[in-house]
């Protein structure tokens, strides 16, 4: 089962997303939040796979909550932004602070079950086109000799695979595309996490916005 931490301040949004997940076998709703504070106590106690987010909560919102919850738990859920606009500063800071992707609260029932089967795998919930945006107007950039040297200590296919991560390709894909094996983009994927410091392939490509090493355009 894949637990899941619901946190909203409108009851009527966690009564939906509640109602769309139970309807599956493999997805279980353990707890509610309706503020930001809230949404760390309880998962701090519920201890989810997944945590569905607002960004815009009282007390604290809940891009607060998530960099509160990535970096004081040893394995913190992965959590997905759940937002009204995809463009908006308060995703673009939860994605940064550690949120493994986001979602449109218009979101299809069934997107939203795949979103949460997706970051329970560990995956990341990334959207190419939405972060290329986020990134040109709240991002920033051309920072890369001060902000990020790991940049200067990627190899050359190192960088050829997160320019390839940042178009949403997956290792397969990723793969197909410099005629290697999966196994070996795999073990690339990896060294660029540990070379990012990022926690996932969301967290990389935000960090290759930030230092100029991938440009929005």
């Amino acid at each position: 089962m894949i637990r899941v931490v619901l946190a909203d301040d409108e009851r009527m949004v966690r009564t939906a997303l509640r109602v769309i997940l139970a309807a599956e076998p493999d997805l279980e709703v353990v707890g509610e939040a309706a503020t930001g504070a809230e949404a760390v106590s309880v998962v701090r106690e519920a201890r989810p796979d997944v945590v569905l987010m607002d960004v815009r909560m009282p007390e604290i919102d809940g891009i607060r909550a998530t960099e509160q919850l990535v970096s004081s738990m040893p394995e913190p859920p992965r959590i997905v932004v759940v937002t009204t606009f995809e463009n908006d500063q308060y995703v673009y800071d939860a994605l940064r602070v550690g949120a493994a992707g986001f979602l449109l609260k218009r979101a299809a029932a069934e997107d939203l079950v795949a979103a949460v089967r997706l970051v329970a795998r560990s995956d990341s919930l990334l959207y190419p086109a939405a972060l290329r945006g986020l990134a040109a107007e709240h991002g920033t950039r051309g920072q890369a000799d001060q902000a990020a040297p790991w940049v200067t200590r990627l190899t050359e296919r190192e960088a050829d695979v997160l320019r390839l991560m940042a178009t949403g390709l997956t290792n397969a894909e990723i793969a197909r595309r410099l005629e290697v094996g999966a196994a070996t983009v795999k073990t690339h994927v990896a060294s660029v996490l540990a070379t990012t410091g990022a926690r996932d392939r969301t967290q990389a490509v935000i960090a290759a916005y930030e230092s100029g090493f991938i440009t929005p355009g």
